[in-house]
């Protein structure tokens, strides 16, 4: 990987960037009392299909197809069954443009392929996400105000340009509510001002690490734990630039997440570098695909909710060989998390003692971290570098996890 040049991370961000002043064009046009109701989501969703076409250009078919089919089991399925055969519709696509993208002999350097299966990866969490309001009662499509009337906001939440390649989640009643109120609100252009100055701030973190990893003399590689740390140090810093842009392109366009459930506050980036539980860790780390996948297989899931979770979670990110081990590994990382540390936490007593836990755990975590993150980007489609990292001294942390975990398991079996 070159360090210096991490938009490969990142491949839609100059379209993405690009988006800023018609976003602000928008929430301009609304503000003025420009642009009706129906007009705004003319607007939301033309800008989304003009901005698919010149991300991905004929790759822009594969976003729009699903898209499309989900909008019309919405509107000609019964409520009960519409959260199923969306999810069916949305899975299957999305697998079958994993499948089939990865086969093909592509350009590396053409960006587009990548941008349109992340693009259909958020398109499955808001078709879901609505299919799962209607199923619940918490929405009710008004099918007697007639099909264009109830089919042109579907479409328009579906492709809306300011989430299309990015963002949290947003529901569908949320963005209902601030398609008709936007524009009453003042642009909030110092808190997008705010994210964007903090955005600023971690490109030169990752642009200084980068600079130094090239500079590095010695250990390097995947047998290296600095090193290691120090990739993973750099994706996490990538995505905390996508996420905080990310949501300063929301609140342009007047799409403010609510307090709380975007991906990324200064709070919550003090919690993911800081925190000595892995179980902290993943609630806060993409936080609202986090409660996307709480919601939709968690809380539905009667046995090993974890594990299913963060299967479910390799399905959606595409199954290639280095995201199936990263998430479950990720899973029994969790598991042994939530029952090392409370069996820790009753021998810390004293505050040097809790000093040295908090510590040594926090490291640990760091670690943990990173083997898994660089499994799941760094060697997810080569599985002999799948197997180097396996059989590196990174390895040893993980493994000594998952034998505690066994050691509590079999205790807890004996006690009962």
């Amino acid at each position: 990987m070159c360090w210096a040049d991490l938009l490969v991370l990142l491949p839609a961000a100059p379209y993405w960037l690009a988006a800023f002043p018609f976003a602000a064009l928008f929430h301009h046009l609304c503000a003025s009392g420009r642009l009706s109701l129906t007009a705004r989501y003319i607007f939301l969703l033309t800008g989304g299909c003009l901005f698919a076409g010149t991300a991905m250009g004929s790759y822009a078919v594969l976003l729009l197809i699903p898209a499309a089919g989900s909008m019309l089991i919405l509107l000609s399925v019964s409520p009960a069954c519409a959260h199923t055969w969306v999810f069916a519709l949305q899975m299957s696509w999305q697998i079958l443009c994993h499948l089939g993208l990865s086969s093909q002999e592509l350009d590396p350097q053409d960006a587009r392929p990548a941008i349109a299966l992340s693009a259909i990866m958020l398109l499955t969490q808001k078709a879901t996400s609505l299919a799962l309001d209607i199923h619940e009662g918490v929405m009710r499509l008004q099918l007697g105000q007639g099909l264009l009337q109830c089919a042109l906001p579907l479409c328009s939440y579906l492709l809306f340009f300011p989430a299309l390649l990015g963002g949290p989640l947003c529901s569908f009643s949320r963005f209902w509510a601030q398609a008709e109120s936007s524009g009453v609100l003042p642009c909030p252009l110092r808190a997008a001002g705010q994210r964007c100055l903090c955005a600023l701030a971690l490109q030169g973190l990752r642009m200084g690490l980068a600079g130094g990893l090239a500079g590095r003399q010695g250990c390097a590689g995947l047998g290296c734990l600095s090193c290691v740390w120090a990739r993973a140090l750099l994706l996490r810093l990538a995505y905390y630039w996508h996420w905080v842009l990310d949501e300063a392109l929301l609140e342009v366009a007047g799409f403010r997440p609510e307090a709380g459930q975007g991906d990324l506050s200064v709070r919550d980036l003090w919690t993911l570098e800081t925190t000595h539980r892995l179980a902290v860790f993943t609630r806060t780390w993409n936080k609202s695909t986090s409660c996307w996948l709480r919601r939709l297989v968690f809380q539905h899931c009667p046995a090993q909710p974890l594990l299913a979770t963060f299967a479910f979670s390799a399905w959606w990110h595409g199954l290639r060989p280095g995201q199936v081990f990263g998430f479950l590994c990720w899973a029994v990382m969790v598991e042994a998390d939530y029952r090392i540390h409370p069996f820790l936490s009753t021998w810390a007593t004293s505050q040097g003692v809790k000093l040295l836990y908090r510590g040594t755990t926090w490291v640990f975590t760091q670690l943990i971290v990173a083997y898994i993150l660089v499994a799941m980007h760094q060697v997810a489609s080569h599985f002999s570098m799948l197997c180097l990292l396996w059989t590196s001294c990174n390895s040893i942390l993980p493994l000594f996890y998952g034998f505690v975990l066994l050691l509590l398991l079999a205790k807890k079996l004996k006690q009962n």
